[in-house]
């Protein structure tokens, strides 16, 4: 089975993701804000994909705080997690926002919330996931 990590600060949005990925797409699910968690996670390859909130209020890393684009940054740039697809969920759904998130941070792909249509946030993701 899939799994999928859910990187978010909010906790009624981790739940609602959670809920639909598990019940609509069969997936396994993982949850933290823990940017020290969400590094090990990835690095020891327990997820196939990671669900990534842009804005990620109380997050901090090496005493520094960051956003979900950092985070994403620092996966992508390490060669052990620069495969693993990440997507980022973010309210900020102003014109420009897509490409620019995704330039900045070099994430899979964007979600804005909130997710109305919860079938094709669960097609959006199952894209992304590794085959096989």
């Amino acid at each position: 089975m899939k799994t999928v990590l859910i990187v978010e600060d909010d906790l009624i949005n981790a739940r609602v993701f959670s809920k639909i990925l598990t019940k609509r797409g069969g997936l396994e699910v993982k949850h933290t804000e823990n940017v020290d968690e969400v590094m090990k996670i990835a690095q020891s390859h327990q997820v196939d994909l990671i669900l990534m909130d842009v804005s990620l209020s109380h997050s901090v890393y090496q005493g520094k705080p960051v956003d979900g684009i950092r985070i994403t940054q620092m996966l992508k740039a390490d060669p052990n997690t620069a495969n693993l697809p990440i997507i980022l969920v973010t309210a900020h759904a102003m014109e420009g926002d897509r490409e620019n998130f995704l330039q900045q941070s070099g994430a899979d792909d964007y979600i804005s919330k909130p997710v109305v249509d919860h079938q094709q946030f669960v097609d959006q993701i199952v894209a992304l996931l590794p085959q096989g």
